[in-house]
């Protein structure tokens, strides 16, 4: 899938038109069963099955919102095949509106910036719910998982739920990380997909409840680990590709220490610094071609970059500086290319300078609990997006090795800390 772009100087892309807003649609029965009809080849390909729990507490023309773990793209054709015919309008990402608008709007797709702050969504959402009588589905996490466990959720998940008031449906899937993960470019394993369909809170136990109860259910609710479940389930992966692509998550190598010298290839991964080598087994796990496995779980060696950046916080040594080639996205029209900048990231957040002096924004560490970033972003490059209400910066490191997974993590330990400190 890809984009429409263009480059512009940065002066002409400010003097685009604001994107005007529009409230939702309510998807009428044709576009419904274009989305199941157009899901149907993958779901049949990956022998998709679902199971139901105490879904019959649910009217069949009863608005509900529906959360949904985000995993790979075939999340979209998972939900609108279990719910179908329900009328559902989807919260998405806004660059996914670049270039059909129309069609994503006649889908009764919701367009947000993400990790942005959009009180519009807020209300879009209501609109639906309440003037539309369509129900709404939403990836909570936002971003797909990087090491196939939960990304962080939104602390005002809670509270939104209880100003919608509705049921809220839970949708978890199995496989679909182990067939489509993100780090792998985009090719697909062979790998049964299976989903979970489950009301976890009915409009009676939302009223009753905190905010702080409901997010304390949510995040239970988004507890998952996609390696664990392939190891305990015994899922075979024999593809000879499914390491490539894994240096972006395990940037950094645990026997010698040194960033940005893994490289991948086939079923292995291996430090050019040191020379050590592991393979990822058909099973899921991580072993050291010779000497000690520090890490045979991929979310554990994750995990331990995490708390390799926080320590790096802490002490004051971490920083990130890089060129980029820098795009700006302020209308679904199209993405701007505007030039090359420089990206840096410290204790005091996120500074995008560039276009020969034009361009100079800065993000507090508080701006946002987590960081937009991805792999092979509509078949660009690896990315990381910031911005604010006014435009988004798509930033597209150039010859520093793999630093998204780092930015990522750096972005929500730094937000933790600074956040702590109030």
């Amino acid at each position: 899938m890809k984009i429409k772009t263009v480059y512009m100087d940065i002066e002409e892309v400010l003097a685009q038109p604001v994107q005007q807003h529009a409230y939702p649609k309510r998807p009428n029965i044709f576009f419904r069963m274009l989305l199941r009809a157009v899901s149907a080849p993958d779901l049949k390909a990956t022998n998709f099955k679902y199971r139901e729990f105490e879904m019959e507490k649910l009217g069949k023309k009863e608005p509900c919102l529906v959360l949904m773990n985000h995993s790979s793209f075939i999340d979209l054709k998972i939900a609108s095949t279990v719910l179908y015919p329900r009328p559902l309008n989807i919260v998405c990402t806004s660059d996914g509106f670049v270039g059909k608008e129309r069609l994503m709007r006649s889908l009764g797709c919701i367009p947000t910036r993400k990790f942005v702050t959009d009180t519009q969504l807020v209300r879009d959402m209501m609109f639906a719910l309440k003037k539309l009588k369509s129900s709404i589905l939403m990836y909570p996490e936002a971003s797909y998982t990087f090491d196939g466990t939960a990304t962080p959720l939104p602390a005002g998940l809670g509270k939104c739920v209880k100003l919608m008031g509705v049921p809220v449906v839970m949708i978890r899937t199995y496989g679909a990380f182990a067939r489509d993960p993100l780090y792998n470019g985009l090719r697909l394993r062979k790998v049964d997909v299976s989903a979970d369909i489950s009301y976890i809170l009915s409009p009676e136990d939302i009223r009753t409840k905190t905010a702080e109860d409901i997010n304390g259910i949510l995040y239970e609710q988004f507890s998952f680990d996609n390696f664990k479940w392939q190891q305990e389930n015994n899922v075979k992966i024999s593809e000879p590709f499914r390491a490539e692509g894994l240096n972006r998550v395990l940037y950094k190598c645990p026997h010698c220490g040194v960033e940005g010298s893994m490289e991948s290839g086939g079923a292995d991964i291996l430090c050019n610094a040191c020379g050590k080598g592991y393979t990822l087994t058909e099973y899921g796990f991580m072993k050291a071609k010779e000497g000690k496995t520090e890490f045979p779980h991929i979310p554990d060696w994750y995990a331990w970059e995490r708390d390799c950046v926080r320590h790096e916080i802490l002490k004051g040594s971490y920083k990130l500086d890089v060129p980029v080639d820098i795009y700006m996205m302020v209308n679904t029209r199209k993405v701007y290319g505007i030039g090359e900048g420089r990206l840096t990231h410290g204790e005091n957040g996120f500074r995008l300078t560039g276009c020969n002096g034009k361009l100079d924004y800065h993000q507090h560490p508080l701006a946002s609990y987590s960081l937009y970033s991805d792999y092979f972003w509509y078949e660009m490059g690896d990315v990381i997006c910031i911005g604010d209400a006014a435009a988004l910066y798509y930033c597209f490191p150039k010859g520093c090795g793999d630093i998204v997974a780092k930015t990522r993590l750096a972005t929500e330990e730094l937000y933790k800390i600074k956040k702590a400190a109030q």
